[in-house]
C-alpha cells in the first residue's frame, strides 16, 4: 500500500487552491457580449425554454453530467462517525475520481443531519440541480431506508456506493473465481463476515447471479445471524439461518467454498483457510488490513483464489472499477434510476472484460509480459482504459431494455468512440510509469540529498515502493534536515563521498575514471579528486553497479551532472549523441518534445539521430511514436537552412527507417491538426496518424515551446529526460517540485528496468 506522512497529506489538501475540485467555465467569458449571453439578459432565453419544456434543462444546463456526492459522515471508511463537515475531504476525493475516470462533474454535499426524514427531504429539495446522486458513507441501517425512499420518490439515478459498489465488483470477481475453480454458483457455500450495508448488498447480488440463500451464512459482531436471535433489523433477518448452524466463524469456514470478509483485519487464521473446501475462494476485503494478510493466505494453501481491497496484491476489489462507469452509462441515457438490471449489466461487463486480452499499457504498468485470466487476474485492473467503453455501454443498454431510459442510444460503436474521447486519450502515462516502476524498484542515487525537496521525494518514492533511494552528501546535515522535517529515512543509506570512510571506494572510482580518461588529459590525482564531487561519485556508482540510476540537477546548472554522466558512463554504443526530451502531459494525451535541452543547432545527421533516440524512448513507454519534424515552412514552401535540414533528415529517415511513422518539414499547426493537414497536404505520411512526437529544428525553438506551454497553458512538463546514455542518469530542472522529482525517479527506474 502507498505510504504517506501526515503532513504530506495535509499539504496535498491545503497547498495552492485548498481542496481538490473546482468549477471551471465551459463557455467563453472574456468579452462583454459573452457575459451578456452567460447571464443577464441572455440567460433568460434558456430559462423560458426550460419553463415551457422541463426536459430542455438537459439541453441548456450541466444537469445531465452533474452528480451530487452526498453524505452525513456517519460511516466514513476507516474513520467511522466523524460528522458531515469532517467528511468533506472524502466527498471531494470521490468527485475527483468521478471526473478523472468518467468525465462526470460533481458537487459534494455534506448534510449535517442524522435524522432520516430530514436527510431525505433535504436531498429531495436539492435534487433538481443534479442528473444523478451518489450516496456515500451513511451508516446502516439508515442507509437502506434513505436509498429506498429516494429511489422511489425521485426520477434520477441514485446509488449508495458503499452498498452496491463493492457488491458489483465482488460479484464479478465471484463469477470468474467460480469459473476458474470449477464451482457452481448455485452449489457453493458462502461464509460472510460482516453484516453492514456492504455485506448485505453483496449477499443480495450474489443471489441475483445464482447463489442460494440457504447456502449463505452471515456473521456480525455477535455471531451467526439466525432466526432465534431477537436483535436483528429487517435487513439482517433476511439472511438469518433457520437455526444456529455454527457456533463460530472458525466452525463455519470448515468446508466452505467461499469466504467474504467485510469486517475488520486479522481475524482469519491460516488454519481457518486450510479448513476450507478444495479450490477455495477467499475475498478478504477489510481495509487497510484484510481479514488475513495475502501472503499468509497464499502460504496456507496453493489451491486458493484470493482477492483483497489492496492495490499491492492481485485481484483488487476497488469500487472505482464500477461507480464512475455505472453513472456514466446511466447519465448518458438519462435513466430514471439505477435498477437491478443495470447493476447486473455492470457485473457481467466487468467479469467479461477480465477474460479479454489485456492491453499492453496495463501489462507495462504491472511489469508483466502477459496478464491473463486466471487465479491472479479475475477482475480488470483499475487503470484499464477499456472500462469506460465496456461498462458504461452495458449499463446504458440495460437501462434502455429495462424501460428506465429517457434517451435512446442506437449507434453503439459511435457511443463507445465518444466515451473514449471524453478524457482525451485517457492520459494515464504517469500512473502507468509509476505502476511499472513499483513492480521492480531500482536503487536510485540522489546526488543532492542535502536539500529538503530531494529528501521529501526520497521519502515518497521509498514509501510508494517506486525506488530504493541512496543519499549523497554530508550525513550530519542530511540527518538534521530529516529530523527537522519529520521524515522517516533511517534505513536509507547516506554516503559522503568526501569522508574518510569512503576513501578506498573513492580511490577505486578514481582509478577507473583515470583509465577511461587518461588519453583525454586526465591525471590520476585529478581523477581521484573528482570523485569527491557528488555528480562524479554518483555516476560512478551507477557505472559500477552500486546503483541503478542517478538523479541530479536540482541546485546545479544542467551542464554539471551532464558532464559527469558523459565522462563516466558515456553514450550508448548504437547512439552517436545524447538528447533531451520532455513529456508534455496534455488532456489530448502525452506529447514528446525533442531536442529541448542538449543540441543547440543540430545538423541533418544530428536530427536523424535525435529522431531515432526519441522514437526508441517513446516506445519504452509502450507508445507508438508518430513523429513530425517542425519548421516554419511546409514541405518546401519556404527556402532556408532550417527547412532544408529538416527535409534532408526526412529523406534519410524514410530511406533508413521505413517502419518509422515520420514526416515533415511542417509547421506545428499542420502537425497537430489532422483536418488541416489532410486538406492542404493529403500526401503526408501523417494523415490520420495523430502525431505525438515533435522534433524541433534547434534548441531555442524546442526550449521556448515547452516553457510557453508549461507557463501559459498550465501543461505539466515532465523532464528533461536524458536519452542516449548507456545507463540512466536524469537531470532535474533547477527548482523542480517534489512531484516533478518523483515523476523523474519513476522514469529513471523504468529506464533502468529497460536497460537491464
Amino acid at each position: 500500500m502507498t505510504k504517506f506522512r501526515k503532513q504530506e497529506a495535509l499539504d496535498y489538501h491545503s497547498q495552492g487552491r485548498p481542496g481538490k475540485i473546482e468549477v471551471v467555465p465551459t463557455k467563453p467569458y472574456s468579452s462583454q457580449r459573452d457575459l451578456t449571453l452567460a447571464y443577464s439578459p441572455g440567460v433568460a432565453e434558456p430559462c423560458l425554454e426550460i419553463a415551457q419544456k422541463s426536459d430542455d434543462v438537459y439541453k441548456y444546463t450541466a444537469k445531465g453530467n452533474l452528480v451530487a456526492v452526498i453524505s452525513n459522515g456517519t460511516a466514513v471508511l476507516g474513520l467511522g462517525n466523524i460528522g458531515a463537515l469532517a467528511s468533506k475531504p472524502v466527498m471531494e476525493g470521490k468527485g475527483l475520481l468521478f471526473k478523472i475516470f468518467a468525465d462526470i462533474d460533481v458537487f459534494d454535499i455534506e448534510i449535517d443531519s442524522t435524522n432520516v426524514e430530514h436527510f431525505i427531504s433535504t436531498v429531495k429539495a436539492i435534487s433538481p440541480t443534479f442528473g444523478g446522486i451518489n450516496l456515500e458513507d451513511i451508516k446502516a441501517p439508515e442507509c437502506f431506508e434513505i436509498e429506498r425512499r429516494l429511489k422511489e420518490e425521485l426520477n434520477i439515478p441514485i446509488m449508495h456506493d458503499d452498498q452496491h459498489g463493492t457488491a458489483i465488483i465482488s460479484t464479478a470477481a465471484l463469477i470468474n473465481a467460480c469459473e476458474i475453480s470449477g464451482k457452481k454458483l448455485d452449489k457453493i457455500r458462502i461464509v460472510i463476515n460482516g453484516a453492514g450495508a456492504s455485506a448485505i448488498s453483496c449477499a443480495k447480488l450474489y443471489l441475483s447471479v445464482g447463489a442460494k440463500k440457504e447456502n449463505i451464512f452471515m456473521f456480525d459482531s455477535k455471531g451467526l445471524l439466525h432466526a432465534q436471535r431477537d436483535d436483528m433489523d429487517e435487513q439482517k433477518k433476511f439472511f438469518a439461518a433457520s437455526k444456529k448452524t455454527y457456533n463460530s466463524l472458525e466452525e463455519a469456514m470448515k468446508g466452505a467454498d467461499v469466504f467474504v470478509g467485510l469486517s475488520k483485519g486479522n481475524i482469519v487464521s491460516q488454519d481457518m483457510v486450510r479448513s476450507m473446501a478444495n479450490n477455495a475462494i477467499l475475498f478478504a476485503l477489510a481495509n487497510p488490513n484484510p481479514e488475513i494478510a495475502y501472503d499468509l493466505a497464499q502460504a496456507a494453501r496453493k489451491d486458493i483464489i484470493i482477492a483483497t481491497g489492496r492495490s499491492d496484491h492481485p485481484n483488487q476489489v476497488n469500487n472505482v472499477i464500477g461507480f464512475p462507469f455505472i453513472f456514466r452509462g446511466a447519465l448518458d441515457v438519462r435513466a430514471t434510476q439505477i435498477n437491478e438490471a443495470m447493476k447486473l449489466a455492470a457485473v457481467y461487463a466487468i467479469a467479461s472484460l477480465a477474460k479479454e486480452p489485456v492491453p499492453e499499457a496495463v501489462n507495462l504498468a504491472y511489469d508483466s509480459k502477459n496478464i491473463t485470466f486466471g487465479p491472479d487476474y479475475i477482475i480488470p485492473k483499475p487503470i484499464d482504459s477499456r472500462l469506460i467503453s465496456t461498462v458504461a455501454p452495458a449499463v446504458a443498454k440495460a437501462a434502455i431494455e429495462s424501460g428506465v431510459a429517457q434517451h435512446k442510444i442506437t449507434k453503439w460503436e459511435e457511443y463507445k468512440e465518444i466515451l473514449n474521447k471524453r478524457l482525451g486519450l485517457d492520459n494515464k502515462l504517469i500512473r502507468t510509469i509509476t505502476n511499472k516502476a513499483r513492480q521492480n524498484p531500482k536503487r536510485v542515487v540522489f546526488a543532492e540529498a542535502d536539500h529538503y525537496k530531494i529528501l521529501k521525494a526520497a521519502q515518497q518514492v521509498k514509501d510508494e515502493g517506486i525506488a530504493h533511494p541512496i543519499l549523497l552528501g554530508n550525513p550530519e546535515r542530511i540527518k538534521r534536515l530529516i529530523q527537522e522535517n519529520h521524515l522517516d529515512l533511517e534505513d536509507v543509506p547516506i554516503i559522503d563521498p568526501r569522508s574518510k570512510e569512503e576513501e578506498d571506494r573513492r580511490n577505486n572510482y578514481g582509478d577507473l575514471f583515470f583509465d577511461k580518461r587518461k588519453r583525454r588529459g586526465q591525471t590520476l590525482f585529478e581523477a581521484r579528486e573528482l570523485m569527491r564531487e557528488r555528480n562524479y561519485f554518483g555516476a560512478m556508482m551507477v557505472e559500477t553497479g552500486s546503483a541503478d540510476a542517478m538523479i541530479s540537477g536540482l541546485t546545479r546548472k544542467y551542464s554539471a551532472p551532464i558532464r559527469a554522466a558523459l565522462q563516466v558512463i558515456g553514450i550508448q554504443q548504437e547512439s552517436k549523441r545524447v538528447a533531451g526530451m520532455y513529456i508534455m502531459n496534455t488532456k489530448q494525451g502525452p506529447f514528446f518534445f525533442a531536442d529541448t535541452t542538449m543540441n543547440v543547432d543540430p545538423t541533418t545527421q544530428d536530427l536523424v539521430d535525435i529522431v531515432v533516440l526519441t522514437a526508441n524512448s517513446v516506445r519504452q513507454f509502450n507508445i507508438i511514436p508518430r513523429v513530425a519534424l517542425l519548421s516554419y515552412s511546409n514541405f518546401g514552401s519556404t527556402e532556408g537552412n532550417i527547412p532544408r535540414k529538416m527535409r534532408d533528415a526526412i529523406q534519410i529517415l524514410h530511406k533508413q527507417y521505413p517502419g518509422l511513422i515520420v514526416d515533415g518539414e511542417m509547421q506545428a499547426n499542420f502537425a497537430l491538426n489532422n483536418e488541416l493537414l489532410k486538406e492542404q497536404f493529403p500526401f503526408s505520411d501523417l494523415i490520420d496518424k495523430q502525431v505525438n512526437t515533435l522534433i524541433f529544428p534547434n534548441l531555442a525553438s524546442g526550449n521556448i515551446s515547452y516553457k510557453l506551454l508549461q507557463e501559459m497553458a498550465g501543461i505539466e512538463a515532465i523532464g528533461p529526460i536524458l536519452i542516449g546514455l548507456k545507463k540512466p542518469v536524469h537531470v532535474l530542472q533547477l527548482g523542480s517540485t517534489v512531484r516533478e522529482i518523483v515523476n523523474m525517479v519513476a522514469i529513471a527506474v523504468v529506464d533502468a528496468q529497460a536497460k537491464r
